[in-house]
């Protein structure tokens, strides 16, 4: 299975694994799967550090490294960027909508405990329960 981690998905798998559900844990772990993050939540998680509503620890550079060097780099691409704004979605969350798109134009499965995001039809999910 493709993974996308939603960033507080990859963020829970860094600094708090107790909060991700059984499954999630195991599809994690599972070495069959490819797991894939969006330069989109490597964005949001250096703006929630920068609002201090987390906190990254050390040099920012050299914990992006770290954090993101066991994951595949999803694309941002301009098929993404209009997938995202024709994403039926009832919140307008860019972060959201790109992360969507990314699992939608890639043929990601999304994993994710956000529920404005599960039950999207088109778009692969995997909910964190």
């Amino acid at each position: 299975m493709k993974l996308l981690l939603d960033t507080h998905i990859w963020l829970w798998s860094l600094q708090d694994p107790k909060r991700l559900g059984k499954r999630v844990q195991q599809e994690l772990r599972n070495p069959v799967n490819e797991l894939w993050l969006s330069p989109i939540s490597t964005w949001e998680a250096l703006t929630l550090n920068a609002k201090g509503k987390i906190r990254l620890r050390g040099n920012l550079a050299e914990w992006v490294t770290r954090a993101t060097a066991p994951l595949r780099e999803a694309p941002l691409t301009h098929e993404i960027a209009l997938a995202a704004r024709q994403l039926p979605l009832l919140h307008q969350d860019p972060a959201d909508r790109f992360l969507a798109a990314t699992a939608q134009v890639l043929d990601l499965t999304l994993v994710t405990a956000d529920s404005g995001l599960l039950g999207l039809g088109e778009i692969a999910t995997l909910a964190n329960r």
